[in-house]
């Protein structure tokens, strides 16, 4: 498919006005853990008696890593690694993310290595395998898998991030359970969990985590939880018999540190990237409003969506991209079908891998969405935009919202300058 500037669409985008736009400051707690406390922290929490005396001299213990882009995750596991070193124990590293990577075991070490976790960094090796091992089945008849190097191991820690899911709601969403049954479960177990849809994960989810904690040797838990800003801001170690009582409330605190964007509507969303770094659906939904099920709600309400990049780590696994309105050609360009669908067929959600409008720059991305909104002021589009759901400290909002930014109208939100023309370059692609 050939897409180029000066065509058909180019001649029917060709002035449609774009509005002036002006920078803008949101306000969230700010409240977080330096990167530099946190290798303490993990110690503080490890050396709890409940938590270091699981872990003894010799055993063999397999630590999880996931496939999001986790604030100071590298810190965070190399200081678990470290401590399970001091304890006499001898850890590895086990990819657990599920289908992510092209579900190969090059693909997902290949996203280690993009967040700086490597058998160099890490002082330890890394067992990349999507070989599982049947731990049994569910109340509900789901067969539930587990990465056959972490069943071997002696103990199992589960590290994660606890945040709310891009699309379901349920008492356990991304956290200690999805990491133990879809991370670990590699791409059957992410397959399994998912099978009945994702009206049915708010059950299945801790259905099968149950499993995996009556059948495996999951030592205990290690989840973080960040702030709005996308940094870490809680770090707490969970005992085994703990973790279906204590996620709940994590998510609870996870929720509560949720972003937004504060001025609540839109006619437009421009996102500049979206990628598996920043969420599961490349663009956070709690966020952006983009949901890709009925299970989930949320975040901007706007009529248009257009993506305009894929950020290189993604390794062109681009699922999600079906929740955008438009996308361009530069991110087309990124796009691997053989990393993209895996993903999406394993999810059953075949709407986020499905291929939006594709135009051929920035500005035409923007122009189609103002076209093809219905009942909106043309000449004064009320746009926002984003770097990306995971940045959203700054913003940039249309001029039509700038005298009721400097009122005060939306509590937390501040102009950082007046409204100005976007600047684009030759390719007509925005700087």
């Amino acid at each position: 498919m050939e897409i180029k500037k000066g065509g058909n669409v180019s001649r029917m985008l060709e002035g449609i006005p774009i509005p002036d736009m002006f920078r803008a400051e949101q306000a969230f707690d700010k409240s977080h853990i330096e990167p530099s406390e946190i290798p303490s922290i993990v110690r503080k929490e490890l050396s709890r008696p409940e938590i270091a005396d699981t872990i003894q001299p010799g055993m063999s213990i397999a630590i999880t890593a996931g496939s999001r882009g986790v604030a100071n995750v590298d810190t965070i596991t190399r200081a678990i690694v470290d401590f399970c070193k001091e304890r006499g124990a001898e850890p590895f590293i086990v990819p657990a993310m599920g289908s992510h990577g092209g579900a190969t075991a090059e693909g997902q070490a290949q996203l280690l290595e993009g967040y700086g976790i490597t058998a160099e960094t890490m002082g330890c090796p890394v067992r990349s395998s999507m070989e599982t091992v049947l731990l049994g089945y569910s109340e509900f008849g789901k067969p539930v898998y587990q990465d056959k190097n972490a069943h071997e191991a002696d103990g199992i820690i589960v590290s994660c991030r606890i945040k709310p899911h891009n699309a379901f709601r349920g008492t356990y969403e991304s956290g200690i359970c999805k990491m133990m049954v879809v991370g670990l479960g590699k791409q059957k177990g992410a397959e399994s969990v998912h099978s009945d849809g994702l009206g049915n994960m708010a059950r299945n989810l801790p259905a099968n985590a149950r499993v995996v904690l009556e059948n495996s040797n999951i030592l205990f838990a290690i989840p973080t939880i960040e702030n709005a800003y996308d940094e870490t801001a809680l770090i707490e170690a969970v005992p085994k018999d703990r973790i279906m009582k204590r996620e709940p409330e994590l998510l609870q605190f996870a929720f509560k540190n949720m972003p937004s964007i504060l001025v609540g509507e839109a006619d437009v969303l421009i996102v500049d990237s979206m990628g598996k770094n920043y969420s599961g659906t490349g663009v956070d939904p709690n966020i952006s409003g983009t949901w890709s099920t009925e299970f989930g709600k949320g975040g901007l309400k706007v009529k248009r969506t257009c993506f305009l990049d894929l950020t290189d780590c993604s390794h062109g696994n681009a699922n999600g991209m079906g929740l955008a309105d438009f996308i361009t050609k530069r991110m087309f360009d990124k796009l691997d079908p053989e990393m993209i669908y895996p993903n999406c067929f394993t999810s059953t959600v075949i709407r986020s891998g499905m291929m939006p409008p594709v135009v051929a720059t920035d500005k035409e991305a923007i122009q189609a969405c103002i076209l093809t909104a219905n009942q909106i002021d043309k000449k004064r589009p009320r746009i926002v935009r984003i770097k990306n759901t995971l940045h959203v400290g700054r913003i940039m909002l249309s001029e039509v919202y700038y005298e009721d930014v400097v009122a005060g109208k939306y509590p937390g939100l501040t102009a950082l300058d007046e409204p100005a023309p976007l600047v684009f370059d030759e390719d007509e692609n925005l700087l």
